[in-house]
């Protein structure tokens, strides 16, 4: 007589599995496959083999604490059944005398997680036995057709899920630098942080069982990232802070990648880490997203928009010194933004609107109650279909709102210009399988200046008139409060590079500077002054310079002066300027940028003339050398030489260098104290424990400084 089938063992073919699944560089040693491809595992028989007429083995597999057939959060599926009603399937590879070997395969719209496989094993007599195999996680596919997240180019697979590394685009429109990023979605324990992300969730924590079902949805799914990257409402990974004040935390210019930020969440309890800003979040979110299997990068959107009351128009005020004031409306424009995209199919929509979403974790207006914003459909922001979901209107106002320019005297307000180009410049991304920059502004806006650009912001503005759609983001803004001495219904804005109509502009001004603008150094410019008409003219000129934070928040003033110029007809002169480094130092951000303002009158008219200019200071940056080959599982040295580029001694000066595959950890080294303008070097000495392309990340700060920052792209070779 046969005896009941019995389970001796289970190999679930990690290694193997794994490389198929492109999850080799999270693990071999566990079991990680993406949905909507098979994969298999050998089940080894203590009596005997497998036979297909007498025995029928049952698998199972759930995920979350509820797991529910009706879910989806639970299968059962035979191996002996080829009709199957679960979408979950398993078929025979090979029998032997005492093993089988399967293949089973998720549906592509399956939740992700983490799952238990079990087996039931029914044998000819009625006998049942069930076995626990072990536990997998499973992931977003986007090297699956049927998935909604497949992405059908293998360099953007490689680039925008596979990528380790990055940049993300800092400083201004006219000075675009690239910051050093580890993403390190693939280091140790980033995977089971990012699935604890999920878990401490506001959806989780209320309804755990329909949230685990709905973790199928890529839409769900980062719109939950979104809102746990911030901790506005939850114990989310990020404290934001604009206020300079960093003292019981990170300044956020001193981050250089994610790992950091991550473990220290999941170390510490889940308790959110201080402090970060627009580019930590985005960094932050795009290892989440691509750990989880969603296509994502990070965007830097220079001079980009944040309208609080959806009208499409941001409001500027300026005093009679040309410095820049505040107003409760509280919107600004920031020198420059930084979001995510993450790719995507949208069911929701109507056809044509899925691709490319924009996701913004910074945590700036409410979406149906939580700090989250999108996925908002490239396309629709660039079709002005505002009434799309999710947040289009919030995220049209950041690349294409109109600006406003007021002068306040006296208790009144006078216009001085309406400027339709100047929000959205330079939308950048890190170019693929490229260190170089991509410029994607066409994917957001047509052309500023074309008749379609206009015609695409009427019909955005004529839809949100019409109240065709429930916004969801009239919350509070969360940045800190600044002095308001005054504010209308409309908002406010920044750039405003010229300030007259064309056509009646007689007088123009505009600044140039005579210096690369170098930190530590005095900023040297001139004042051009142009007569265009054929008569005398003259003028009185305030000039004004104060520090701006990049959100586009005023700090006062700490430069002022007025200078009276006399212009023959068709006539140009210059005006020169100095700021000392003596009189910047003590004013200067983190964000290092400084506006220089000037407001000219002419004694003749009652006209206004407004120019201004944002100036970004530049540190030298860190350069690293690394002293001979990289070969993986061998001592590899690297030099990294740094130096202070003050006429002032540094203290607290602390390097901290890492590199996903390259470094276990973050490296800090304590530097104590620099001498001005002195340079100095040390020697690190790492074991690189992944093959390929790899990227050192560094930064140095100091009492003075934050960010000075290098990195040199690494090429580990296997060992021989």
């Amino acid at each position: 007589m046969a005896q009941g089938l019995e389970v001796a063992l289970t190999d679930l073919q990690s290694s193997r599995n794994n490389v198929r699944h492109h999850t080799e560089e999270i693990a071999v040693d566990h079991l990680l496959v993406r949905r909507g491809q098979a994969f298999n595992l050998t089940l080894y028989f203590r009596n005997r083999g497998f036979q297909p007429g007498l025995d029928n083995i049952i698998f199972v597999v759930e995920t979350g604490p509820l797991p529910d057939l009706a879910l989806g959060t639970r299968a059962v599926f035979s191996l002996a059944r080829h009709h199957s009603p679960s979408p979950w399937i398993a078929w025979l590879e090979t029998n032997g005398a005492t093993s089988t070997e399967v293949s089973l395969c998720a549906p592509p719209t399956a939740a992700v997680g983490r799952y238990l496989l079990k087996i039931h094993i029914d044998s000819f007599q009625g006998s049942v036995t069930a076995y626990q195999l072990g536990e997998f996680i499973l992931l977003f596919n986007p090297w699956c057709p049927e998935d909604a997240v497949y992405l059908d180019s293998e360099p953007q697979r490689q680039e925008y899920v596979v990528n380790d590394y990055g940049f993300i685009y800092q400083g201004s429109k006219n000075w675009i630098r690239p910051c050093p990023w580890n993403y390190g979605q693939f280091e140790e324990k980033i995977i089971d942080i990012c699935l604890k992300l999920l878990d401490k969730s506001l959806h989780f924590q209320t309804d755990p069982a329909t949230d685990c079902a709905l973790r199928g949805s890529p839409v769900y799914v980062s719109r939950v990232v979104c809102a746990m990257i911030n901790s506005n409402d939850d114990n989310g990974v990020l404290n934001g802070n604009w206020s300079e004040n960093y003292t019981d935390g990170a300044n956020p210019a001193e981050w250089t990648g994610s790992v950091a930020i991550l473990k220290q969440w999941y170390a510490t309890g889940c308790q959110p880490v201080r402090y970060g800003q627009c580019w930590v979040f985005a960094a932050v979110m795009c290892t989440v997203m691509r750990c989880l299997g969603i296509p994502t990068r990070v965007i830097t959107n220079f001079d980009s928009g944040h309208d609080t009351d959806g009208n499409l128009i941001i409001d500027e005020y300026y005093d009679n010194t040309g410095r820049i004031l505040g107003n409760k409306k509280k919107d600004t424009i920031w020198n420059f933004h930084v979001w995510n995209e993450c790719w995507m199919a949208r069911k929701d929509l109507p056809p044509g609107y899925g691709g490319w979403q924009v996701l913004d974790a910074t945590p700036q207006e409410m979406s149906n109650g939580v700090y989250c914003c999108g996925p908002a459909s490239v396309r629709a922001i660039k079709e002005g279909e505002v009434d799309l979901n999710y947040d289009t209107p919030f995220v049209f106002s950041m690349v294409n709102a109109d600006c406003m320019s007021w002068l306040v005297q006296g208790g009144k307000e006078q216009k001085l210009h309406q400027d339709t180009s100047s929000v959205g410049n330079f939308i950048s991304t890190k170019s693929i399988q490229s260190d170089e920059r991509d410029d994607i502004t066409e994917n957001y806006k047509y052309e500023e200046g074309s008749l379609q650009e206009r015609q695409v912001f009427l019909k955005a503005l004529q839809k949100l008139k019409a109240g065709r759609f429930h916004s969801s983001r009239r919350g509070a803004e969360l940045q800190p409060s600044r002095p308001t001495p005054l504010s209308r219904d409309s908002p406010r804005s920044l750039h405003t590079p010229s300030l007259r109509p064309s056509d009646v502009v007689q007088v123009s001004l505009k600044f140039k500077l005579l210096d690369p603008p170098n930190m530590g150094q005095d900023i040297c410019f001139v004042l051009l002054a142009l007569n265009m008409s054929s008569q005398f003219k003259d003028l009185k000129v305030n000039l004004s310079a104060q520090s701006l934070l990049h959100d586009g928040s005023p700090l006062s003033p700490f430069w002022q002066d007025t200078a009276f110029i006399t212009l023959s007809p068709k006539e140009a002169k210059t005006y020169p300027c100095k700021i000392s480094y003596s009189q910047y130092s003590q004013y200067l951000s983190t964000d290092k940028l400084i506006r220089i303002s000037a407001l000219g009158e002419e004694k003749s008219s009652p006209e206004k003339i407004l120019v201004n200019k944002i100036i970004t200071l530049s540190y030298p940056s860190i350069t690293i050398n690394v002293l001979g080959a990289a070969i993986m599982n061998q001592p590899l040295s690297i030099q990294v030489i740094f130096s202070n580029p003050l006429s002032e001694q540094v203290e607290d000066c602390v390097l901290t260098v890492e590199g996903s595959g390259l470094f276990k950890k973050q490296q800090k080294v304590l530097l104590g104290v620099l001498k001005p303008q002195h340079q100095a070097s040390i020697i690190l000495e790492t074991v690189p424990f992944k093959s390929g392309q790899r990227q050192i990340q560094a930064n140095m700060r100091s009492n003075k400084f934050k960010d000075i920052k290098g990195y040199r792209n690494v090429y580990v070779d296997f060992a021989l």
